[in-house]
């Protein structure tokens, strides 16, 4: 399907590239954190999805709004949350988003436009229509994107949030994720059809399938879909291919993946694919790309090294932060 959007600029593409590094190396870290015993709890690793969301956050602004799941990290950086703050809540301490309330899911973070990061399979989409649904009743033009995973599109929700996006034209962006993947479940046994965009078509909205691991086809088709929203034209149904490397949950030894497919994906890793092609393409020189990589490490550990050191909320904020100031009782 062409597009409209024009290929990204050279900054733009570097500017995916950091993003996808950060996110990359925020995962990893977290995970070695995990494996030595330093910090606990559940984790759902993004790692291999890095560009279906740095590609789609390339287009939006700070107060557009983004809203994600449990496998949110990639989302939650790509958006511009910050890494101290995110580190922090992710780890349960007063210095994160939440004040540690949170937890990594329920990551939320209003003021750079990451509204929630839902639990629940699905459970993100209708509420992406009530950001959308108030965006346009205020007459702004902000946009919602909403990320999902394929086994996402078999709950009602999903049919039902499309109808009504679709009926309210509502600007929000559904981007389906697929991993391939529904928890441990392969696509094929559990879905009824191949392509999640194809869905679309019952809605009255444009279905949109891309290689979630090529950036600059996600990018485009990204543009197209926020474009569109941000006109008042109406939502899209955005599928991102794509693919996880690792299990569905930290500890999950993926005997549910053939290890030949899962081998061949890791052998194609996108990052250092799209790493060798901006300096093929002269996009960026090796110096560029060190100082991009070494200042995303620098970033991290930082990151890292103050959510470890700091406090946990004080247990007397427990029963805070409950209702809204308006409407409490």
């Amino acid at each position: 399907m062409s597009s409209s959007t024009p290929e990204p600029s050279a900054e733009v593409q570097r500017e995916i590239f950091r993003t996808a590094t950060r996110i990359a190396l925020s995962d990893g870290k977290y995970r070695s954190l995990m494996l030595s015993g330093k910090i606990g709890g559940m984790y759902y690793s993004p790692r291999g999805q890095e560009f279906a969301a740095a590609s789609v956050a390339a287009h939006l602004r700070r107060d557009d709004y983004v809203v994600t799941t449990y496998r949110g990290l990639h989302d939650q950086v790509a958006k511009g949350v910050p890494l101290r703050e995110l580190w922090a809540e992710y780890l349960g301490k007063a210095a994160g988003t939440c004040g540690g309330k949170g937890g990594p899911m329920h990551v939320t973070a209003p003021e750079y436009g990451l509204m929630v990061t839902t639990g629940v399979v699905g459970s993100g989409l209708p509420i992406a229509n009530g950001l959308g649904l108030s965006a346009q009743m205020r007459g702004t033009d902000q946009v919602t994107v909403v990320n999902f995973g394929d086994g996402a599109s078999n709950i009602g929700a999903f049919h039902e949030a499309l109808n009504l996006a679709s009926v309210w034209r509502l600007p929000v962006v559904f981007v389906c994720q697929n991993n391939k993947y529904a928890e441990y479940t392969p696509l094929l046994e559990g879905t009824s059809v191949e392509q999640i965009a194809t869905r679309a078509a019952g809605y009255s909205m444009p279905g949109v399938t891309v290689d979630g691991n090529d950036p600059i086809a996600t990018y485009q088709a990204a543009g197209d879909a926020i474009d569109r929203a941000r006109r008042g034209d109406g939502p899209t149904l955005l599928e991102a291919m794509t693919f996880r490397f690792c299990g569905h949950i930290m500890g999950d030894q993926q005997v549910y993946m053939p290890k030949e497919e899962l081998a061949a994906a890791m052998a194609d890793d996108p990052l250092p694919r799209f790493r060798a092609k901006l300096i093929e393409t002269g996009v960026a020189t090796v110096e560029q790309i060190e100082a991009i990589e070494r200042a995303a490490a620098e970033e991290v550990a930082d990151a890292a090294e103050f959510a470890l050191d700091a406090p946990l909320p004080d247990p007397a904020v427990l029963t805070t932060d409950v209702y809204a100031e308006g409407v409490a009782v």
